[in-house]
């Protein structure tokens, strides 16, 4: 089972694991706090290890500390050792995402079994050897990393939209050229385009409690808005407004978990000026009011 603990008394960073194929799983870390978080989960030799920070940096620790290595924004880690095991104790730091693809070698063979004079670790040379790779993450992987964060779909899809996702990444991540096009929205190869996106969801974010209209956005970050609306949905999976929803109520719930205001004051925070609407946008989104969501706690 996988364990995650904080080096101070603080609220734990989330974190989530589906298991989407045999052998396969989808791991995602995000530390919201201002402090360190350590992960760990136990994993044996026989598993390939994908991780990928979308934000941030965290510290990957081995052998007790005695050497660590760092996954950097927008950076990618393959870690692979068929003579031992490579559990995960990871240190992941402040305003940091992670998601990670763990995969069995067998599965992965399976995989890519037509390919493996291309892919170099499961040459017949490489297939027992240990291999330590890093790379950028590219526009395209950063599109389906996002959608991973932000999943915000029907849970009884979720294994199933994370597969596709889990092997739409290997196939990213192995791709001969960085210059294939992404389909449905082929302007978000440009990754000035990409951090303009990325900009306009940390404006909403950061401005929840009054966030400017969408025209407002698109001139904010220099973006036509037909774009931002593209660009956005592209990302994200969702639309500017129904994703700050979204995000405004997950913020509310926390806020009520921590027992520190009452509900006009955790309305207030996230933008609603009356309770009332506040109650009603709560009890649309989790099927509770938050006054009982606080009595069930």
């Amino acid at each position: 089972m996988a364990e995650i603990s904080s080096e101070k008394n603080v609220v734990k960073s989330s974190f989530n694991e589906t298991q989407v194929d045999q052998d396969v799983y989808v791991l995602t870390y995000q530390n919201e706090t201002a402090t360190n978080q350590v992960v760990e989960r136990f994993i044996d030799s026989s598993f390939i290890q994908f991780h990928f920070c979308l934000k941030g940096n965290s510290d990957f620790i081995f052998n007790n500390g005695s050497y660590v290595l760092n996954i950097a924004e927008e950076t990618s880690l393959l870690l692979y050792n068929p003579q031992r095991d490579l559990p995960i104790h990871l240190k992941v730091k402040p305003d940091c995402w992670l998601v990670s693809v763990l995969i069995s070698i067998k599965k992965f063979h399976g995989l890519f079994s037509q390919e493996a004079d291309y892919i170099t670790f499961l040459s017949s040379d490489n297939k027992d050897k240990k291999y330590y790779k890093d790379g950028k993450i590219s526009p395209s992987m950063a599109i389906a990393l996002n959608q991973i964060v932000n999943y915000n779909l029907n849970s009884s899809i979720k294994t199933l939209y994370f597969k596709g996702k889990a092997y739409e990444l290997l196939s990213l991540y192995f791709n001969r050229g960085e210059d294939a096009d992404i389909d449905q929205c082929p302007f978000l190869v440009d990754e000035t385009n990409v951090a303009k996106i990325k900009k306009a969801k940390d404006i909403i974010i950061a401005r929840m409690s009054e966030p400017p209209t969408l025209q407002e956005l698109s001139e904010e970050i220099n973006l036509p808005l037909k774009k931002l609306k593209e660009g956005f949905k592209q990302i994200y999976g969702d639309s500017v407004f129904s994703f700050l929803l979204d995000y405004k109520m997950e913020v509310a719930r926390k806020l009520l978990e921590t027992g520190n205001n009452n509900v006009n004051e955790v309305g207030l925070k996230v933008g609603y000026s009356t309770s009332s609407h506040f109650i009603a946008a709560f009890k649309k989104k989790y099927g509770i009011t938050p006054k009982k969501y606080v009595q069930s706690i």
